[in-house]
């Protein structure tokens, strides 16, 4: 079942909001969050009847999250409305670009649930750390494919390298979770998806966003610490708590703060903290 936010997310599966016979199936994927999906995944005409299919739904027994139609659309109040209901866990803001966006999306809400903002465009991703700050953001989300399509970039390979690594920093100075990389739309090509889950990993990403249940496993094995990682981080936490505040050494390495904090992340990501 998917959990509530107050926990290290990995992985986080869309689901179209016109598919509600999908949505139990997405909550026992294995999936740390769903999200259902009522902006890429839903055509224009099928917005209410989406809507409504998600109202009926939702539940405090299966927490969800939600994306809703960016600021600016015909879509966009009523869907932030569903924000009041029991069973809303956080939504997806899409086409993030201010924070009034955030502002905005808050105030129809009328809650402090968390908000997961999509840096999808230049001017988002101009603007990121605006964003990040506004009112009750959680994460930050990369919206790779839309991202390359604003930038007229041939790909969403390493060409994007540096603006994940702006999205990890940024984070960090907002003091918000680090954030969450794009899909994989590749979904039967398993090396891939661990190649590019491995290298968010890596870059300082969380978790990932994905499209397909099958993807959900490798996300969270990738974005899992390796027994090698766990048993590094006991070692370094255990020698540092025996020298009483001495200067140690693990390995022929000084441990020092940076150090302390590494092995403490890794121990937490471990036990789902």
């Amino acid at each position: 079942m998917s959990q509530p936010v107050n926990r290290q997310h990995r992985s986080f599966l869309f689901v179209p909001g016109t598919r509600p016979e999908r949505f139990e199936k997405a909550l026992s994927s294995g999936a740390d969050a769903v999200i259902v999906d009522l902006e890429d995944a839903v055509s224009p005409g099928d917005k209410d009847r989406a809507r409504q299919a998600v109202a009926e739904w939702l539940s405090p027994e299966r927490p969800v999250l939600i994306r809703v139609n960016a600021v600016g659309t015909p879509w966009f109040e009523q869907d932030a409305a569903l924000g009041k209901l029991r069973g809303v866990a956080g939504i997806v803001l899409p086409k993030a670009e201010r924070a009034a966006d955030v502002s905005t999306l808050v105030s129809r809400t009328r809650s402090t649930m968390p908000v997961f903002p999509l840096i999808e465009s230049a001017k988002g991703m101009w603007n990121a750390l605006e964003v990040a700050k506004a009112p009750f953001v959680h994460q930050l989300m990369f919206g790779t494919l839309d991202f390359c399509a604003d930038m007229g970039m041939a790909s969403d390979g390493e060409e994007l390298d540096t603006f994940r690594a702006k999205l990890v920093m940024i984070s960090r100075v907002a003091e918000i979770r680090p954030p969450i990389d794009g899909v994989t739309p590749a979904i039967d090509d398993a090396q891939l998806l661990e190649a590019e889950t491995t290298k968010a990993k890596r870059w300082g990403f969380a978790g990932k966003l994905c499209i397909h249940p099958k993807q959900v496993l490798t996300i969270n094995d990738c974005f899992a610490p390796s027994e090698a990682e766990i048993a590094w981080a006991k070692k370094v936490l255990d020698a540092f708590e025996r020298a009483n505040g001495a200067a140690v050494a693990v390995d022929g390495k000084m441990v020092d703060r940076p150090v302390i904090i590494r092995a403490q992340g890794i121990l937490d990501a471990s036990r789902g903290v």
